[in-house]
């Protein structure tokens, strides 16, 4: 059994610097958010590692924020992508009973030796998995990164859609997040 004890964010709090010097600085909304959901559903939790999976299959992003588990080559991890994409393909099609109006989603999620993997499919069909440790729901905690992407990523005039990620911005907000849910 987990004792709940609390969460300390100390080490992960970011704060936006504010403009007129007798106004305090405020937390950044990935710290808020972080604080509210680090006591109700992430302690001791771990992500071991994020994926950005593009429509077509392609790997576009990948981070580690554990060594749990072993970093794999990039020929690898471009095969699994692939794999993920391809079989997430064929359970969508595998829905036993589809209901009209609702749109099969396919793998959710999946489990190997004491961690797992959840699945966010968003709408435009990127594939954001994440690598975490069993018995935590990742439900929000993937919206909140799909939230990042699209404010960092997406709303980034010079980011070419379908291919690798390159924002500082992202990666920035994302390591907030992802440190205070290890916490």
């Amino acid at each position: 059994m987990t004792k709940v004890s609390g969460c300390d964010l100390a080490s992960t709090l970011t704060f936006i610097p504010s403009s007129n010097n007798s106004v305090p600085a405020r937390p950044s909304v990935e710290t808020l958010w972080a604080r509210m959901c680090c006591k109700h559903f992430f302690l001791a939790m771990t992500v071991h590692a994020l994926w950005v999976i593009n429509k077509a299959g392609g790997l576009v992003f990948n981070r580690y924020y554990s060594d749990t588990l072993p970093k794999l080559e990039p020929n690898a991890l471009l095969i699994l992508a692939g794999t993920l994409h391809g079989i997430h393909a064929i359970t969508a099609r595998l829905a036993p009973a589809p209901v009209a109006g609702v749109p099969s989603t396919g793998l959710q999620s999946f489990e190997a030796e004491g961690w797992g993997g959840t699945v966010y499919l968003t709408p435009t069909g990127t594939k954001f998995v994440l690598l975490h440790s069993l018995g935590h729901p990742v439900d929000d905690l993937l919206k909140r990164v799909y939230e990042i992407y699209s404010d960092a990523v997406m709303k980034n005039p010079f980011h070419t859609p379908e291919m690798p990620i390159n924002s500082s911005q992202f990666e920035s907000r994302l390591q907030t997040l992802i440190t205070a849910a290890n916490a």
